[in-house]
């Protein structure tokens, strides 16, 4: 290490969440769809779209093959299409590969995939044009699959949902791009919630499914919506996903080294209701938790080259840096009028030198007032390891599960712990 820098005994520590239970996903769907086919206009031998978003959702194979399974047995049409904006780098063939990485393919689903980024235009409402996946449009039906949480860049009763992926998942690059250029002098919630909700009235969206994850990332919801009953229902799961939103364990952090950024993960990259960053100028402003520097040290396979999130940190490796697709995270940020995400931050040659400098810009510490802590990304919070300084302020879910181990790096300068002897 640096000079004159001695690090913390850290120590891991795993959280006991006061969450929601997870539900059986099969039972939890069919139990629900006995009902809501009911309601429903199934005509034989109709088209239905299946729409699939890029975030890494819980069991989303089980769930997207549960809906074609039960649309089949009504003898119906079902084919998947994107609902992933401009993600993908805004290209067809990038999205098949985005539902790929997420494990939706013909074989894994049986049912066709379909894609485009055409879209048709369906007038405006209130000053807003409408678009709408050209696929999706012309199908005979429409059904939309999406987690519900709230969001990174607004807030309002509907945030990170099925009428967010009906506007901007659904409006592929030309109605991403233009929603986010309205938003950076308008209300985006407002843009949304509006766009969304007018566009579902205007479709043939037969259901949504609406699901709600615990901090373990576990299915705690499913919930099957009829289209017209969407606008009204979503709040009532966003309430939900609120109490279930994991969060850090403490709110002041010196150093917090995070293993790799994705866009399966966040649409941010890392989330920055999570880490308090605000990655763009038209964000929300998010008092905690107060983090000195973000030392991010990859990206992951399934994020697709899409560097989103990056912009975040104060510091990287070139490891990450080289996994960077600088058009598809240009597209990317640029359509989210947020290129503030996709800057580059200093990058070192490995994990050694990247935490050497981020400790010499930290305010003046000692090593037992050092706090550090270690994650694997925003998403999965239920195991971290954190130095000394931090234990004394963690949350009640908290357990320290074992005693100290150092912090240590390879011969390539990689990051490691070594457990000290005579500690568990």
């Amino acid at each position: 290490m640096t000079p004159n820098i001695s690090l913390p005994p850290m120590h891991l520590v795993t959280r006991h969440f006061n969450s929601h239970p997870p539900v059986n996903v099969a039972t939890a769907y069919q139990i629900q769809w006995e009902t809501i086919k009911k309601e429903l206009s199934l005509t034989p031998g109709t088209s239905v779209a299946v729409c699939v978003g890029s975030r890494g959702i819980t069991q989303l194979v089980e769930v997207v093959s549960q809906i074609v399974s039960s649309l089949k047995k009504e003898g119906l049409s079902p084919f998947i299409t994107s609902a992933m904006g401009s993600h993908g780098g805004a290209t067809a063939q990038g999205q098949v590969d985005v539902l790929a990485h997420l494990g939706i393919t013909e074989e894994t689903v049986e049912a066709p995939v379909r894609i485009t980024m055409a879209v048709e235009e369906l007038g405006e409402v209130d000053g807003i044009p409408l678009f709408l996946d050209q696929l999706a449009h012309q199908a005979d039906g429409i059904v939309l699959i999406n987690r519900i949480k709230p969001h990174t860049d607004f807030t309002g009763p509907t945030e990170s949902g099925l009428i967010k992926m009906m506007a901007i998942g659904l409006g592929n690059q030309i109605g991403a791009d233009h929603y986010h250029r309205l938003s950076v002098a308008r209300d985006m919630y407002e843009i949304i919630n509006t766009a969304g909700t007018e566009l579902i009235k205007l479709s043939r969206v037969l259901f949504g499914v609406g699901l709600v994850e615990n901090e373990a990332h576990e299915t705690a919801h499913l919930r099957l919506i009829p289209g017209p009953e969407i606008a009204t229902t979503e709040p009532e799961l966003l309430s939900i996903s609120r109490k279930c939103f994991p969060r850090l364990p403490l709110d002041e952090i010196d150093l917090l080294i995070v293993d790799a950024i994705g866009k399966e993960i966040s649409g941010s990259g890392m989330d920055p209701i999570v880490t308090g960053r605000r990655p763009c100028a038209h964000s929300p402003r998010r008092p905690w938790p107060k983090i000195g520097r973000i030392l991010v040290r990859d990206i992951t396979e399934a994020s697709e080259g899409n560097g989103t999130g990056i912009g975040q940190a104060d510091f990287t490796t070139q490891r990450a840096v080289d996994k960077i697709d600088a058009e598809i995270t240009a597209v990317n940020c640029v359509t989210a009028c947020c290129p503030e995400d996709g800057k580059i931050p200093l990058t070192y040659p490995d994990d050694r030198r990247a935490v050497e400098a981020a400790l010499m810009t930290l305010r003046p510490f000692e090593c037992d007032d050092l706090r550090m802590v270690h994650i694997k990304n925003t998403l999965e919070l239920e195991n971290l390891v954190v130095s000394t300084a931090c234990l004394h302020d963690l949350t009640d879910d908290c357990r320290v599960k074992s005693a100290d181990r150092s912090l240590a790096f390879d011969e390539d300068g990689d990051l490691y712990y070594e457990t000290q002897k005579g500690n568990s």
